[in-house]
């Protein structure tokens, strides 16, 4: 990834408060509450809100994320609240995780760049144990709508970094699928994403 791309999420991580806020989101949290606890990886994390609350749980956490930033607000958080979280700085092909190493994977608001999206989303299946589950959200292509009239919502403003339903099915092609739908929302998550939006919402399980 380039170093423009690197540089924007370390300047959204840097100030003091958090982006998306310290609560997880809403999806992820009713997901996960449903499920035996095991190993789990969170790619794209962020500030770390989504990992922490995992951890919280008793899951044995690993996440990453381009932001050196955002794995320092991470760290922060997760020591707040009592927990360790295995947390990595780069991009997914150096970082050396294990194939069918994890239980799950939750991919929330990981809107990679166009050219690499479906590609990660591929590797990331070989880190999966078969029967493990891949949870999802995050802004569907009919979002640019909602945020030309509000850009408090947030997310890209670039289509093919947009999710479709086909994509998903494509993408995960070796899944079955528990839930998967587009739907309108209302979030209220930190700085950035506030108001009504189109998500894509899937759980899958890897077969």
């Amino acid at each position: 990834m380039n170093e423009a791309w690197i540089n924007r999420w370390n300047d959204r991580y840097r100030t003091e408060e958090f982006a998306y806020g310290e609560q997880p989101n809403n999806y992820l949290k009713a997901q996960l509450e449903k499920l035996n606890i095991g190993t789990i990886l969170f790619p794209a994390e962020g500030e770390g809100r989504n990992a922490v609350f995992a951890a919280t749980l008793g899951w044995m956490v690993s996440a990453f994320d381009i932001s050196a930033e955002g794995k320092n607000k991470a760290i922060l958080l997760a020591e707040n609240n009592q927990v360790s979280i295995d947390y990595q700085v780069g991009e997914l092909a150096h970082l050396g995780y294990s194939e069918e190493q994890f239980d799950a994977i939750a991919l929330i608001y990981a809107h990679f760049p166009a050219e690499i999206k479906s590609a990660y989303h591929k590797k990331l299946d070989r880190y999966l144990r078969k029967g493990g589950l891949v949870i999802f959200e995050a802004f569907s292509k009919n979002h640019l709508a909602y945020l030309a009239q509000n850009e408090k919502v947030g997310g890209p403003k670039e289509l093919d970094m947009l999710f479709s339903i086909d994509e998903i099915r494509s993408d995960f092609g070796n899944y079955e699928i528990i839930e998967l739908e587009e739907k309108e929302i209302e979030l209220n998550e930190g700085l950035f994403h506030n108001g009504f939006g189109s998500v894509i919402r899937f759980v899958g399980r890897k077969i």
